[in-house]
Order: C-alpha cells, then sequence, then structure tokens
C-alpha cells in the first residue's frame, strides 16, 4: 500500500521531532501544516503562519528539514513555503537549499564548514571569509558596557595594518555579542578594504583542520594557507585549551602574521590570565596588544537592544513589556533576543497581543531565560538584617540558639528562592552535610505551621528578596 504524501509529512515531522528538543518542535514545527505535493515535478508545499516563521525556519532549521523530506519522499524534493498573509491571502517562498540527493559541490558558506587549503593560492576574490554578513556595526547597538571594544573594533577596520591594537583580545561570558562585534569588524574591514584577505572561524573548526592536514599529510598546505591570510579572526579561542600540537601550529602561524604587520583578533569567555592549559608563549602574546572586556549588557543597553530587534522584525510591543523584559532578563543579548522570538511565536500560535502579563508568563516558561535568582549572599544580608546577627556567624558554626535559626532559615529560604543543590547550600552555609540542611528545611517547614510571627517574616523576606531580583 502506497503512503500518501499527506502521512509521509507526518512522518517527517516525526523524525525532526526528534532531533530537535521539545520546545522547539512545539514552537515552530507544530503550525506548519501540509499543503499539497506534486508527485511529477517532486514539489512539496507546506505552509508556515507568518513571514517570520518562514525566516526562522529557513535561518535554523533549513538543513534539518530538507535532509528529512528528501529521507522521507525518497528523492530531490523541492521544498515551497506558503506563507499565511492575514486577509490577503497566502505568498509562496521557495527554500533555496540544495538537496542532499542533488548536492554536487559545497555552498559557499555552511555552518561548521572550514575553508579549503586549496584557497591559499586562489585570487582574494575567490577567498570566502565565513563572515556572517547580517552581523554589522549597524546593527551592534553601543552601550557602556560595549563601548571601548566597538570602538576598537571600528579602528581596526578603518586602519588594518595598524599595529596598536594587534591582536585584539576579546573577552567576556556567553552571549554579550563577541561573535557579532568580530564578523561586524570583518565585514567592515571588507567593504573598505576588498583586497585584504579577511578569515573568520572558530578555534574548534581550525582544530579540526589542523588534525586532517596531520592525517592527510597536507600540513605543509595548512601552514600556507593560513600565512597567507591579512587579517585572522579566531572565535572561541579557549577551545584550544589542553590541544597542545594544535597550540604548536597556531603559535607560528601567530608569530608569521604579527611579523608581517597581519591583524589577528580573538575571542574568548575568559581573560589569557584564567586559560590554564594554555602555553605560556602564547598567552605573552596574546597580552601584547589589546585586552577588551565585552560586559553583560546593562538595563539601558538592553532596552535599546530590545527597541532595535522589535522594529527590525516589526512587532509592536509596549513599553511597560520593554521595561519589564529589561530589568528581569540580564544575563546576555541572545537571551533577549530569544525572548523576542518566544514572544512573536507565541502570539502568533496563539494570537494574542503581547502584554505585560503574556510577557510575564512567555519568560516564566523559556528555559535560561526566567526571572534570575536570588544569590544566597543576599539571602544571607537580609537574614541577617532581621535578625541582628553577623552574616559571618550565618555561615560559620556558632550553636547559639538565634544564629542557628537564622542559619536554619537561610538554608530554607536558598532552598526555595536559588536553584543550588541541597548540598551546595550545605557547603557554603557552615559546610553543613546533606542531612543536616534537609533537617534544617523540615524545621522551618514545621515551625511555618503554628508559628504565625515566623511565617509572617519569612513573607517579608521573600517579598524583600523578589523586589532585588
Amino acid at each position: 500500500m502506497t503512503t500518501s504524501p499527506r502521512i509521509k509529512w507526518a512522518q517527517c515531522l516525526e523524525i525532526i521531532r526528534s532531533n530537535v528538543n521539545e520546545q522547539q518542535y512545539q514552537t515552530w514545527f507544530t503550525s506548519i501544516k501540509f499543503k499539497s505535493y506534486d508527485v511529477e515535478a517532486k514539489e512539496l508545499v507546506i505552509s508556515t503562519p507568518s513571514q517570520f516563521f518562514y525566516e526562522y525556519l529557513e535561518e535554523h532549521f533549513r538543513s534539518l528539514i530538507h535532509l528529512t523530506i528528501n529521507r522521507v519522499y525518497e528523492g530531490n524534493v523541492s521544498l515551497i513555503y506558503e506563507v499565511e498573509v492575514v486577509k490577503k491571502g497566502s505568498v509562496k517562498m521557495e527554500s533555496d537549499e540544495v538537496s542532499s540527493v542533488a548536492k554536487t559541490e559545497p555552498s559557499k558558506r555552511q555552518a561548521n564548514q572550514s575553508p579549503t587549503l586549496t584557497q591559499a593560492i586562489a585570487p582574494v576574490q575567490d577567498l570566502d571569509s565565513q563572515l556572517n554578513p547580517k552581523q554589522t556595526f549597524s546593527n551592534f547597538i553601543e552601550g557602556i558596557s560595549n563601548k571601548l571594544p566597538r570602538s576598537i573594533g571600528q579602528a581596526i577596520a578603518e586602519k588594518p595594518n595598524q599595529q596598536t591594537f594587534n591582536p585584539l583580545f576579546i573577552y567576556g561570558p556567553s552571549g554579550v555579542g563577541k561573535t557579532h562585534l568580530v564578523n561586524a569588524i570583518g565585514t567592515r574591514l571588507k567593504e573598505l578594504h576588498p583586497e585584504k584577505r579577511v578569515l573568520y572561524l572558530s578555534a574548534h573548526l581550525f582544530q579540526v583542520q589542523f588534525t586532517d592536514s596531520v592525517r592527510n599529510n597536507t600540513f605543509n598546505d595548512f601552514m600556507h594557507f593560513y600565512q597567507s591570510i591579512d587579517v585572522l579572526i579566531i572565535d572561541d579561542i579557549q577551545e584550544m585549551i589542553g590541544l597542545e600540537k594544535t597550540q604548536y601550529a597556531f603559535f607560528h602561524i601567530f608569530n608569521h602574521l604579527r611579523q608581517n604587520g597581519r591583524q589577528i583578533i580573538l575571542t574568548s569567555d575568559r581573560p589569557p590570565v584564567s586559560m590554564q592549559g594554555m602555553q605560556d608563549r602564547l598567552l605573552t602574546r596574546f597580552k601584547s596588544g589589546l585586552l577588551a572586556e565585552l560586559e553583560k549588557p546593562e538595563v539601558q543597553l538592553r532596552k535599546d537592544i530590545l527597541r532595535s530587534k522589535i522594529k527590525h522584525d516589526g512587532l509592536q510591543i509596549p513599553e511597560d513589556v520593554i521595561d519589564y523584559i529589561s530589568q528581569n532578563v540580564s544575563n546576555s543579548v541572545r537571551e533577549l533576543e530569544g525572548v523576542i522570538h518566544s514572544l512573536l511565536a507565541y502570539s502568533v500560535v496563539y494570537n494574542k497581543d503581547v502584554d505585560l502579563d503574556f510577557a510575564k508568563s512567555i519568560i516564566q516558561h523559556t528555559p535560561n531565560t526566567a526571572v534570575k535568582e536570588v544569590s544566597l549572599d543576599k539571602i544571607v544580608e537580609e537574614v541577617s538584617n532581621i535578625y541582628n546577627v553577623k552574616q559571618e556567624d550565618i555561615y560559620g558554626k556558632s550553636r547559639k540558639a538565634e544564629i542557628v535559626l537564622a542559619r536554619q532559615l537561610s538554608i530554607y529560604l536558598a532552598q526555595v528562592h536559588t536553584q543550588l543543590s541541597v548540598s551546595k547550600i550545605g557547603l557554603l552555609i557552615g559546610n553543613k552535610n546533606h542531612a543536616t540542611v534537609l533537617h534544617s528545611i523540615k524545621t522551618i517547614k514545621n515551625r511555618l505551621k503554628v508559628d504565625m510571627a515566623l511565617k509572617e517574616q519569612i513573607d517579608e523576606l521573600s517579598n524583600i528578596l523578589k523586589s532585588t531580583r
């Protein structure tokens, strides 16, 4: 019995579901509808609820979707998105993915693709820089936390031959915009100096290519290629930690480029002083140029980033929602963008306007963007204030009744207001074992059943802690 095209699409969804997390599947794939399949033309038509959905699927899941449909529909299948347009019917958009069946040569730019070594002798116009053209200075919003590295990056893009900022070492936690900034530098530099050989790649891909060159006996080609680059941008250089042979190769490439006046730009999630496992001679060279820290975005920058993203996506989001998001999602630019994507997706799927209550609900149920938790230090500080005891006594081993109560209450509140494990709480507060921590939590819970004064104190403390989030 022949399986119908509609059932085959259901099979495609099952395969996709097993290759993404459940939230991604529920957000981006459950709203896709099967429209038609032309057997002779091998053309599959599916519909999405908005242009944004189509763009997001193409940008983030294109390869997965095409590999899946070619497998299930058994051949080189063309995929057409039918984008629903309110009051205007629909618009068809053809996916530009090259089928894995028909693909005979690599596309110019793919995720996880390193440049071919044969490009070392190719003219500059044939070198794929691997830069993301969407990450530019125009959409890298300036704030206090990124002003220095952004300004230095612009200076390098304008005058890549100066050696004052060579190497440029940009460091900061994940999601603050390091990759965006270095791509903006490279993109702007290529615009101003098209004759320059610019290359961006991750340290992981550098390591993979180095290993392949050793295995395939092409190490000389590997070195010749990288020594021909005018501006080398390596993302996440900390991924070379512990890889002695990779570090050895990079050391010699670094020396050659630096001695010949070529620009080197590196990013890391930590400063050189914290990179144990990296050769000292490399660390010395990392510190010989300019170290620029990208910090977590401050409140005003978070608001500016949100407004820019909202304007770019053509959304309508009230100012009180922007204020709430900027106050409560503070870890990274990436999380801010994730919240906007979630708000848009849920508003489309559930046909709801974005208001403050809706935003609060989405943020609380979005991984990594829930309202920031209270620190253990803050809990101990507030408890010590109410009970008029020293913070060091709560952390210590005193057995005085008022201190024991303050300590037990701190443990209870830490269990309620933080994500710390019971063992971690015990380690941090008096170096207590697992059983002692559980006993403290049980003691407070039992007292709450009969001690209204204690309940009022805990309610007061909880309100204070919530207000500091």
